[in-house]
C-alpha cells in the first residue's frame, strides 16, 4: 500500500537546538497514527513541520492524494497549499479567534472554499458531531468553556474539507470525562473516512484509539508499532502509561 503522507528523515533545528531529529514516519489512508512522548520530546515540531508551519529539511516530504493519485512533495510549502491539497491542522492551544462567534470560526476554517451550500452542509456536519457548538453558534469564542474551545479548534479544521486531518494535544487541559468524549469523536471521523494523525500526550487515550504509533524521545522516534503493540510494551507502560 502506498502511503498517503511519507516523511523520510525530518530535522527541524530553533537556533543551536537540534529539536527532530531524522524522524521517518508513514500513515496510509484511513488509519489514525499516533504520536507520543513526553512535553518538549518534539511533538509538536513534527506536526509543525508538516504542515509547513516550522522550517524542517527532510530527504523526503511526501503527500498523495486521495482525490487523485497525484504523489506531491510538500516539503518547503506554504501552510495553504497544504490545506488546498487535503491536509488540516487543529493546533496545540485550540488558537480560536475569541472575539469571533462559533459560527464565523468555523466560516473562517472554510476560507479557501466558495461552494456556499457544500461550506453549509459541512457546518451543519460540524454540529451534529458537537451538538454543543449548535447551542451556542452565536456566542463569542471567549465564552466557550476550554472543552468547548477544542470542539470548536477540530470543527474549524474539518471545515476546509480535509482528507487528512492533523490534531495536536487535542486532550491537553480537558477534565477526563471531556477526553473520552473528544476521543469518541475522533473515532468517528475516522470512521467516516478521514485519516488521523495525532500528537498526543495523553498515551493510554491514543494508543486505544490507534491504529499504528510512533514514540519519540528528545527528538527522535524510539519504538514504533500498532498501538496495542505499544499499550502492551514494557518501556512504554513505565514511561507513559504509570507501569
Amino acid at each position: 500500500m502506498e502511503a498517503m503522507l511519507k516523511i523520510e528523515k525530518l530535522n527541524v533545528n530553533y537556533g543551536a537546538i537540534h529539536a527532530v531529529r531524522d524522524v521517518s514516519l508513514s500513515i496510509n489512508k484511513g488509519e489514525i497514527v499516533t504520536l507520543i512522548g513526553a512535553n518538549g520530546a518534539g511533538k509538536s515540531s513534527v506536526i509543525r513541520a508538516i504542515m509547513g508551519l516550522v522550517k524542517g529539511k527532510a530527504e523526503e516530504m511526501t503527500y498523495t492524494s486521495p482525490r487523485d493519485g497525484r504523489a506531491v512533495s510538500i516539503q518547503g510549502r506554504p501552510a495553504e497549499d497544504h490545506v488546498k491539497l487535503g491536509i488540516s491542522l487543529s493546533p496545540e492551544g485550540r488558537r480560536i479567534l475569541p472575539q469571533l462567534t462559533v459560527e464565523e470560526n468555523l466560516a473562517l476554517g472554510a476560507y479557501i472554499r466558495d461552494d456556499k451550500q457544500g461550506i453549509a452542509e459541512d457546518m451543519e456536519y460540524v454540529y451534529s458531531l458537537f451538538p454543543r457548538l449548535k447551542e451556542r453558534h452565536r456566542q463569542k469564542g471567549s465564552t466557550l468553556s476550554g472543552g468547548e474551545q477544542q470542539m470548536l479548534a477540530v470543527g474549524r479544521a474539518l471545515m476546509s474539507r480535509p482528507d487528512l486531518l492533523m490534531l495536536d494535544e487535542p486532550s491537553l487541559g480537558l477534565a477526563p470525562i471531556l477526553v473520552d468524549e473528544v476521543f469518541g469523536i475522533i473515532r468517528e471521523i475516522n470512521a467516516q473516512g478521514r485519516t488521523i494523525l495525532l500528537v498526543e500526550q495523553n498515551a493510554f487515550a491514543a494508543l486505544k484509539a490507534a491504529h499504528r504509533a510512533y514514540v519519540l524521545e528528545v527528538g527522535a522516534i524510539s519504538l514504533s508499532g500498532t498501538g496495542q503493540e505499544l499499550l502492551n510494551d514494557p518501556k512504554v507502560r513505565a514511561a507513559y502509561l504509570g507501569g
